[in-house]
């Protein structure tokens, strides 16, 4: 795992006293099964950090795996007494340092809550525990003929809470949104240990404020999700799409625009430069990606009605932009493999140097080529590879920084491109994190985006729903 410092870091909250510690270990053993509360060490250290290139800010007390919404109860019922801080934790596939440690932590798996409870395919809902992996829960709702658009990079492993507590985007988004879009109710631990929910599972709900929506993207600091009523969709026609290269990023840019003004909407439109296809093509040669092209685009399209006139729309638009090559593919199995060396964008990229920062900002479309042109300054400057992929049909990009972790002149120049790139974002009218989060990686960077008013109120919710603040402390805000 590679380490950077993040920006303007943020001091670790201080730990429980060891009374407090002990005490809370002692209630925990009494309310949950022997083999549900693990000490040791080695377990410890191997859950103590996400895939992040920040390290956690202290040792965890313990790690729990509660197996049910009353377990989870209990957990936070000890924490919430004694003052201990609890860090909820899916399968560790976050950026941000948002499941990291921090001093005398009790690690809140949910690697045991892994039933998928109802599909239901007249409400169009699935009723899900947070451990379920995200994929599981498209093959399962596949199978009856439905659909759940959400999409990370990491679908094949990370888990539903995860994609709930991060508001995870992904692939589809420029079609079909977040997570947030299809989540219709939640049932949650408060930090007393409180269980409520959050929404009625109705399409529509505007009773009260809108809980719900508050607790998804809150990285584990306002509620525990112990359970996840999901809105799901009629299952969409077959991908097929094109992979087009060109030799300019600008070029390539304005034939996404192009897509994107069309009526021939497509449900995935993605980027890559020219440093990550040539780390793509090391990675995984069997992929077939062009080496020596400036940038990549793949444009996907689901529509069941239309599919074909949608890939001969963005073939044409491609070949009218200058491409220097389309694939045109109508089979599923190529599709894939064109997917899945995207999906690789972070791998690959830690391959060239060893280390990387994986970088998650979204700005307006009209703000790309500005964002990445000035990018290509930042590397020079830090003499470091920075390549680029990510969602260019919505604006969010993930600018990836590789890095010789066993160089600290490197491991410096890494960290201060990392806090040019954050602020950048936000000179570019836009935001430090599109969906990975903030965790404690780029908190120091909050006041830059929102302002001291906003996190200042933003705050104030916390203090209410957590007063004792044992909600994954130090992170989020």
């Amino acid at each position: 795992m590679s380490t950077s410092t993040p920006v303007d870091p943020v001091p670790a909250p201080a730990a429980p006293s060891a009374d407090a510690l002990a005490a809370a270990l002692a209630d925990l053993r009494s309310a949950l099964p022997a083999d549900a509360v693990v000490t040791d060490p080695e377990a410890l250290r191997d859950r103590a950090q996400d895939g992040s290139a920040t390290p956690p800010t202290g040792d965890p007390l313990v790690l729990v795996l509660p197996a049910t919404t009353a377990e989870v109860s209990a957990v936070l019922r000890a924490a919430h007494a004694h003052g201990v801080p609890v860090v909820p934790q899916g399968a560790l596939t976050g950026l941000a340092g948002g499941a990291n440690a921090v001093p005398g932590a009790i690690l809140l798996s949910t690697a045991r809550m892994t039933a998928i409870r109802r599909i239901d395919p007249v409400d169009q809902v699935a009723v899900v525990q947070p451990g379920v992996v995200t994929r599981d829960l498209q093959d399962a709702v596949a199978a009856q003929g439905l659909f759940y658009p959400p999409d990370p990079a990491s679908f094949a492993t990370s888990t539903l809470g995860g994609n709930i507590a991060t508001n995870a985007g992904g692939m589809r988004c420029v079609k079909y949104g977040v997570t947030r879009d299809f989540v219709r109710s939640l049932e949650v631990v408060l930090a007393d240990g409180t269980v409520v929910r959050t929404a009625p599972p109705t399409v529509k709900a505007v009773a009260g404020l809108d809980l719900t929506g508050l607790v998804v993207g809150s990285e584990g600091t306002l509620a525990v999700v112990t359970e996840a009523t999901l809105g799901l969709l009629p299952a969409p026609g077959p991908d097929r799409g094109v992979a087009a290269t060109f030799g300019s990023v600008t070029a390539a840019l304005e034939a996404a625009n192009a897509i994107i003004a069309s009526p021939h909407r497509p449900s995935t439109l993605e980027f890559v430069d020219g440093v990550v296809l040539e780390g793509l093509a090391a990675y995984d040669p069997d992929a077939g990606l062009p080496v020596g092209a400036r940038a990549m685009l793949i444009a996907i399209t689901d529509e069941e009605v239309g599919g074909a006139a949608d890939v001969a729309v963005y073939e044409a638009i491609a070949r009218a932009h200058g491409a220097l090559g389309v694939d045109v593919a109508h089979e599923p199995e190529r599709i894939d493999v064109l997917m899945r060396a995207r999906r690789a964008l972070n791998p690959a990229m830690r391959l060239l140097r060893g280390g990387s920062i994986n970088e998650d900002v979204a700005v307006p479309r009209t703000r790309l080529p500005e964002l990445l042109d000035r990018l290509q300054g930042i590397a020079a400057e830090a003499g470091l590879p920075i390549g680029t992929g990510g969602h260019v049909g919505d604006g969010n990009l993930h600018p990836v920084i590789a890095f010789d972790p066993a160089d600290p002149a490197e491991v410096a120049a890494a960290a201060e491109a990392h806090a040019r790139i954050l602020a950048l974002a936000v000179e570019l009218g836009g935001t430090v994190t599109g969906e990975h989060g903030i965790g404690t990686e780029k908190r120091g960077a909050l006041p830059g985006e929102l302002g001291e008013r906003i996190l200042a109120i933003q705050r104030g919710i916390k203090q209410v729903l957590d007063p004792t603040a044992v909600l994954n402390p130090g992170k989020k805000l």
